[in-house]
């Protein structure tokens, strides 16, 4: 059995609020939507959105963790988007290789945007404890 792609299903309190984040700011487009749930997409990538479940308490968003979305050109993404935004941490090159960003979108989930560091002398060594 193969997995084949991931979409995170996020909840927040606006639909419309979401669609319009995710579409001036990032691109996406809203390629379906029906009561309460909408899914956006740019390229391959896919978020669904939904309104609050019924059947689960809920008080806000809230994801421990982060999305993180790769990207073919990280740098144009951080122009674009670096004065329209909530950063969490600003476009940095990292020891494991990876050159990224990360912000927070509407609804306060953090959405990290990396590309793979193709050459070697630009990946900083690990920092030390």
């Amino acid at each position: 059995m193969k997995l084949e792609n991931v979409r995170p299903m996020l909840a927040v309190n606006s639909i419309d609020d979401t669609i319009l984040f995710y579409r001036n700011l990032l691109g996406f487009e809203c390629v379906n939507r029906m009561e309460g749930w909408a899914a956006l997409q740019k390229d391959d990538v896919v978020v669904m959105i939904s309104l609050p479940n019924a059947h689960e308490p809920f008080e806000k968003p809230t994801l421990t963790g982060s999305i993180y979305f790769n990207t073919s050109d990280v740098d144009a993404l951080w122009d674009a988007i670096k004065d329209k935004a909530r950063i969490v941490y600003p476009i940095e090159n990292f020891f494991y290789g990876m050159r990224e960003f990360a912000i927070r979108d509407n609804n306060g989930y953090i959405l990290q945007f990396g590309q793979e560091i193709t050459d070697p002398a630009q990946i900083p060594p690990p920092e030390m404890d």
